[in-house]
């Protein structure tokens, strides 16, 4: 069975895996992320591409940024701007003369879950990662859908609070899972405000203060997925980041969602409410989803990629 290296740049760490084309990962590392520059950046990568040299058949890679999938070049390129206008193809496809495939993170993690997680065999649905921001994933017609501009499913960019005349007034702040967990830190008096696991805590524990402000998040979330549902129609709405693992995240966007649609008679007797659930994948669904992609590409609907 053919085997893929595959990459997932971060803003901490630059994760590297060996899969084969079923997804199963024979080797996986990481290292801190190179941040000096690309020159440097590209040694790292090249260094470990060398290691496995001979063993992949294509390199597949995750990032931050707006991505040309066509083309194969990393636009902006997120908290890492050096990869700004990096060709892929000419970096990597050339040097190691295989095929190479790049895609956004967000968009990768949505690919992992229509391989093997709880996207496969989904027709219409979205996949929702609450993060720093708000990421996000379209699928219609069994495709994910990047857009005209390579930017469909970039959730953090629509309006909110139109009142709001600075960004905590769209998406990407107010369904930011990062921010709720500050602003619970905050009222609990906790010093370390990013210490995700104190705050669930005492949202767990049924900590008054931390209760309101979780809940209000989660009808957040749920406002956002009704936005989206409205127009995608989605038979699945999948929640992922690092919140999702607790049971009573996806419980909260659940019952928020009822509560909004009960509230506006239209709403709750024609729009159908998707089902909103777990993501399967967690650290490693850039991984899966990169590799999706790229044998997507080489492959169309094959065996190997399905």
């Amino acid at each position: 069975m053919r085997q893929y290296l595959v990459f997932d740049i971060g803003g901490t760490n630059l994760k590297y895996a060996l899969l084969d084309s079923a997804g199963n990962i024979i080797e996986k590392d990481k290292k801190p992320t190179v941040k000096s520059g690309l020159n440097d950046f590209l040694k790292e990568m090249y260094e470990i591409a060398d290691q496995y040299k001979g063993k992949f058949k294509g390199i597949a890679i995750s990032c931050p940024g707006k991505i040309d999938v066509d083309n194969k070049i990393i636009h902006f390129g997120g908290s890492l701007p050096f990869l700004d206008g990096a060709n892929i193809q000419e970096l990597f496809g050339d040097k190691y003369g295989v095929p190479v495939g790049v895609e956004n993170d967000g968009k990768a993690a949505a690919l992992a879950e229509m391989w093997l997680g709880a996207l496969k065999d989904v027709v219409s649905g979205e996949m929702l990662t609450l993060g720093s921001e708000v990421g996000g994933g379209i699928v219609v017609g069994g495709q994910l859908i990047h857009g005209a501009h390579f930017q469909a499913g970039e959730l953090s960019f629509m309006r909110y609070d139109m009142n709001c005349a600075d960004w905590s007034g769209f998406t990407g702040q107010k369904g930011s899972a990062v921010n709720m967990i500050k602003r619970v830190n905050e009222a609990l008096g906790n010093s370390d405000l990013e210490d995700g696991q104190k705050a669930f805590e005492a949202i767990n524990a049924g900590n008054a203060q931390a209760l309101q402000i979780f809940e209000e998040y989660c009808a957040d979330v749920a406002n956002i997925i009704l936005s989206v549902q409205a127009v995608v129609d989605g038979e699945r709405v999948v929640i992922a980041g690092g919140i999702s693992a607790q049971d009573i995240v996806i419980e909260t966007i659940r019952k928020q969602y009822q509560a909004l649609a009960n509230k506006f008679y239209r709403v709750n007797n024609e729009l159908t409410m998707p089902e909103i659930v777990r993501a399967k994948f967690e650290n490693d669904a850039n991984i899966y989803g990169a590799l999706y992609a790229l044998l997507l590409d080489i492959n169309g609907q094959s065996e190997e990629a399905k």
